[in-house]
Formats: structure tokens, sequence, C-alpha cells
């Protein structure tokens, strides 16, 4: 799953108060493998921990650092997967600078990538989680750039799941060119199945079938998506973001 979960808040409507139960609700139905998750804040994450009776556990640092700001956390059912290594970088001319942002972006944008065991089959790989900035085109397309000359770091030889909110269209964006052109695969694109197409932020309106999928999974060559999914759970009308979570079934080489 990639859902950016948006950060917690009291302003009503849709405090994060009046959205955890449905976010409970959601991720315990659907009890995803792995999670990559955006936006979220230290005791949000904390929270979405505790309701799911702590079978899962998450990797990640505050885009300033420790527990300040949001996170790419990524969470992952304990009874299946666990962490080898994991690292967090910054999308910015300086990646290793906690906090840095040198590209005109209007926050500090991150990646967290996790490397999994799996723990049924003793099998690895990689998941990749990040956020892009929402209003500078230069910053994303960087960005993306980064994102592919550090993928390149990684091991070869394991498969990858890319997670994020990339903040633009699939298919209408030099950000979806260049990570595709570097060989990833849009899981919705390659799925053997796939559920109806919604617009994947809604920001808590009418939901918009054929809209912008903004938030994508996307994975490295040899890997197979039996489905995929713009999850649109809702309990008694409360949504758990102002983002669809997008699920995909992954089979792993």
């Amino acid at each position: 799953m990639s859902f950016n979960l948006r950060h917690a808040g009291d302003k009503r409507p849709n405090s994060w108060a009046e959205r955890r139960p449905a976010m409970a609700e959601l991720l315990r139905a659907t009890r995803p493998a792995v999670i990559g998750t955006q936006e979220g804040l230290f005791q949000q994450l904390s929270d979405i921990e505790a309701d799911l009776d702590r079978r899962y556990a998450w990797i990640g640092t505050g885009r300033s650092g420790g527990s300040r700001g949001e996170f790419m956390a990524v969470f992952y059912d304990t009874g299946r997967l666990a962490p080898v290594e994991y690292e967090h970088y910054w999308l910015s001319d300086t990646p290793d600078v906690i906090g840095s942002n040198t590209w005109g972006g209007s926050s500090i944008r991150m990646v967290t990538w996790v490397r999994l065991r799996d723990l049924w089959t003793g099998g690895e790989f990689y998941v990749v989680n990040t956020h892009l900035d929402v209003s500078s085109r230069l910053a994303r397309t960087r960005s993306a750039e980064l994102i592919v000359r550090r993928l390149g770091d990684l091991d070869r030889s394991l498969p990858v799941v890319l997670t994020g909110d990339f903040n633009v269209p699939a298919h209408a964006d030099p950000v979806y060119d260049t990570l595709l052109g570097a060989g990833l695969a849009d899981s919705w694109d390659s799925a053997e199945r796939r559920g109806t197409v919604y617009a994947t932020f809604h920001g808590y309106g009418p939901l918009v079938p054929d809209g912008d999928r903004i938030d994508w999974i996307l994975t490295s060559p040899g890997v197979r998506t039996l489905s995929a999914e713009i999850d649109t759970f809702s309990l008694g009308g409360q949504f758990p973001s102002d983002h669809l979570p997008v699920r995909a079934r992954l089979a792993l080489p």
C-alpha cells in the first residue's frame, strides 16, 4: 500500500481524532504486508502502530531530523517481514544533509528506503518511499533524477518497490517519464486485474472517477502485479485521509 496519511491536526472536520478510527478500520481490514506512508507525524504513526495491535512496526525519521516534521515511514508486518537495513536521504543537492532543501521546493522532502527479508521464503527486496514537492516542478524533476541515481546504489539483484505521493498525474509529467525511463513499471498499468480509477487526492470532497493518479506503486523488472486497487473506504462518511490509498498485490521474483 502507498498512503498519504494527511498529517495529524486538531482542526475539524477531518481532525486526526475524527479520522483515526477510519484509518484503523481500513488497515485492519486490508492488512498490507508493507505500507509506504507519507505525511505522518511521530505521534500519529505511534497511534497507528498501537491501533494495529503492534503486529506492525515502522521505520522512518522526521524530514527535519529525529521526531521533527513529517515522516516517510515504512510500516511492515512483523509476522511476515524483517528489516535487514535501511537509510534516509533528502531530496536536494546535499542528500545526506538532514533537512536540506536546495531546489526551491515549498518544503523539505526526503526518501526512506528499507531492505526487507520475507520470513516465509527468505527472499529479500527493497521498499523505497517518498513524497515529492507540491509546488515546484524543478524540485520534482530533480528529485526523480536523484531517486533514479540512488536506486543504482542498491543491490541490483533484488526487486524494488517504489511507493509515494508524486504530486503529478501518471502519464503526464517528466517525473513519471524519468522513473519509467529508468526501467520501473507502473503497477496500475501492469496489473493483471485492477479496480476503478479515481483521483487519489480528493480533499474530503466527492470522489472523481477517472481522475488523476498522483499516488503510485512502481516496481522493478521481474515483479508481477497480480492486482491493483484504489481503495475508497470510509467509515460513517469519514475518510481516513484526504488521499485514497493505492494497493497492489505483488509476486516478487
